[in-house]
């Protein structure tokens, strides 16, 4: 049986991570559950536990913390799966909705989901999913994710682009013309006026940030 101690220290060890994550801005609901330490397992009694998310491990999701006896006749170390769920306010869908569909308010509406269901970040402002089109179909209440939208092409090769070069602490802004597409998530390539070839990420229409 799971030590509620143990429990308890894994629901602290993601509210804290919930917190940093999301801060004030969106009210979360952290739900831990442990799963099954491997039943081959005959650890020999701890009087003092420490409770630690491995390094590398995701903070929610389908995940593992470590177990690490510091008090005991026998030093042992172990790992313990458990899933962190987030359910926190999203966009989903009001009804059935093809693929192909550009969505409006009538398409939406708000409702608790697990936000670490998948990998793919939730709508939670309907100003970012307004006039996107879905790229798979969604059932009624299905929460809108990134992975749903089709990728925007905010500029076309051939392309007058603005560019915001960003360093730290400061912005240059310039102008280019795209030798590539422009399409969202993936880098473009873009002749400077001094002809300087540079790549840089789609961000807006006829605009791309380039890192410093």
């Amino acid at each position: 049986m799971l030590d509620p101690a143990w429990a308890q220290r894994a629901q602290q060890l993601a509210n804290d991570a919930a917190r940093m994550a999301f801060g004030d801005q969106i009210p979360v609901r952290v739900e831990v559950v442990p799963g099954k330490l491997d039943p081959r397992l005959n650890l020999a009694p701890c009087q003092k536990v420490d409770v630690f998310m491995p390094a590398g491990q995701r903070a929610w999701g389908r995940t593992r913390i470590g177990l690490k006896c510091l008090q005991g006749p026998v030093a042992w170390s172990v790992t313990l799966p458990l899933t962190v769920r987030l359910w926190a306010p999203a966009l989903v869908a009001a009804g059935p909705l093809a693929a192909g569909t550009v969505l409006s308010p009538l398409h939406l509406r708000m409702s608790e989901v697990d936000w670490a269901e998948r990998d793919s970040p939730v709508l939670f402002l309907e100003a970012s999913a307004i006039g996107r089109t879905l790229a798979t179909a969604l059932s009624p209440g299905a929460p809108v994710r990134q992975e749903h939208l089709r990728k925007r092409q905010w500029f076309d090769a051939g392309d007058t682009v603005r560019l915001n070069a960003v360093g730290p602490g400061f912005t240059v802004q310039g102008e280019g013309v795209a030798i590539t597409p422009g399409i969202e998530g993936q880098s473009a390539r873009i002749r400077t006026e001094s002809g300087r070839t540079i790549t840089g990420k789609p961000v807006g229409q006829r605009l791309a940030e380039v890192q410093l």
